[in-house]
């Protein structure tokens, strides 16, 4: 049984993740703006600019091959490879359906401006991809916003007669598509190597001491540069344990005060304070010593106090109010002084006697009260009904 399930696992990966013969490596390109990928061949001897066949999800894809690598022995050749696979050289046929398909997505592009531009619409087309076998066409463009193409779809469909694909991409990817060249002279690393893009920090930024202007970190897309994230846990090990600027050390028995520092060098900037005026520049041996000292001779009221435990609270005696069984007093809560015992004719402990207060004719609540007449009822003389009594008497008369 288990050898059945390796014959048919074997049958589903591709020839050349079979295969027991050395592979070799290439970076392949599908169309010449693209970037390039990886890609594995048993043919030893392709040469740059060639156009192979390359197998993919759905089907085989004509490239350019961009160039040559290492040699590679596959370890377990039964597993598949994580490289694309080259199937063969491409024949004269095939380079003519190639050279037919670029034409024919250059017209596609220039029919998809048009309807966009009749049908008014905010976006902005990038690039169309056709496959090799005509099976779909995907259209490229990014927005600002969300854009119905539902009318645009309708068109190109009745045009091309296939299934059509609109793919929004944002600023970043819209990049890589487009490729050019950065502030440091080179080819953007997003159209070179990269294929995922790292969320990037204005903190990694200000870890590597660059200047904090939007125009000299942010890249072509105006976006922050993706190469902050290649060097920042190196800037990051490196400024573990170093002084931070404006912080007082101590050398040679005198006061420095830090200001500047140098991670690539190791060098820390000071400038004395007894007497002042006085900048030296320390290597790492002479800061990473002058910053231990410091820490020794910290003054006694500078130093942080460390953590005492708790005492542990002390056990109530068994005559106090609060252990009287079947009573848990809330925390916080002070016994009122009248519940206290207190002696016959005493008043109880803190509490001052009361005072009698004489007899005052004006009534309890401050308003004098009205005269009524002799005979009649309180509250003018009706009679007083509940509210379920009024409700169950409504509309009758009393």
């Amino acid at each position: 049984m288990d050898e059945l399930k390796e014959e048919a696992v074997q049958d589903e990966l591709p020839e050349v993740a079979a295969i027991k013969e050395p592979l070799k490596l290439y970076h392949v390109s599908f169309r010449k703006a693209l970037q390039p990928k990886a890609a594995s061949s048993k043919i030893m001897n392709l040469a740059a600019g060639e156009l192979v066949m390359v197998h993919t999800d759905h089907g085989p894809e004509p490239a350019h091959v961009c160039g040559s690598g290492i040699e590679l022995t596959p370890v377990n050749p039964g597993k598949p490879a994580e490289l694309l696979p080259i199937i063969r050289r491409a024949g004269n046929e095939e380079v003519a359906r190639y050279q037919n398909l670029l034409q024919r997505e250059a017209e596609a592009k220039t029919f998809c401006q048009k309807k966009i531009q009749e049908l008014n619409l905010d976006m902005k087309l990038l690039q169309v991809e056709r496959f090799f076998n005509g099976s779909k066409v995907i259209f490229y463009f990014s927005a600002e916003t969300r854009v119905d193409f539902r009318d645009l779809v309708k068109s190109l469909v009745q045009e091309f007669r296939t299934r059509v694909e609109m793919r929004q991409i944002g600023v970043r990817h819209e990049t890589q598509m487009l490729g050019g060249i950065g502030c440091c002279g080179r080819e953007l690393c997003c159209g070179l190597f990269m294929k995922d893009f790292a969320p990037v920090s204005i903190k990694m930024a200000k870890e590597q001491d660059l200047p904090l202007n939007p125009a000299k970190i942010s890249g072509v897309c105006n976006r922050l540069l993706c190469c902050l994230t290649h060097e920042y846990e190196t800037y990051k090990a490196l400024k573990k344990g170093m002084p931070k600027v404006g912080r007082t050390m101590t050398f040679e028995d005198k006061p420095f005060k830090v200001i500047q520092c140098k991670t690539l060098d190791g060098t820390v900037t000071v400038a004395s304070l007894d007497p002042p005026g006085d900048t030296r520049v320390l290597t790492r041996e002479e800061w990473e010593k002058g910053v231990a000292v410091a820490k020794d001779k910290m003054p006694a009221d500078d130093r942080p106090e460390p953590r005492r435990p708790a005492p542990p609270s002390a056990p109530k005696a068994a005559g106090t109010p609060d252990s009287a069984p079947g009573r848990s007093p809330s925390p916080g809560r002070q016994q009122h002084p009248r519940s206290k015992q207190a002696g016959p004719g005493k008043p109880p402990q803190g509490q001052k006697p009361p005072v009698a207060k004489a007899p005052s004719d004006r009534p309890q609540g401050g308003k004098p009260e009205t005269p009524r007449p002799e005979g009649a009822k309180p509250g003018g003389g009706k009679p007083h009904r509940s509210r379920r009594s009024r409700g169950q008497k409504k509309g009758k008369t009393p």
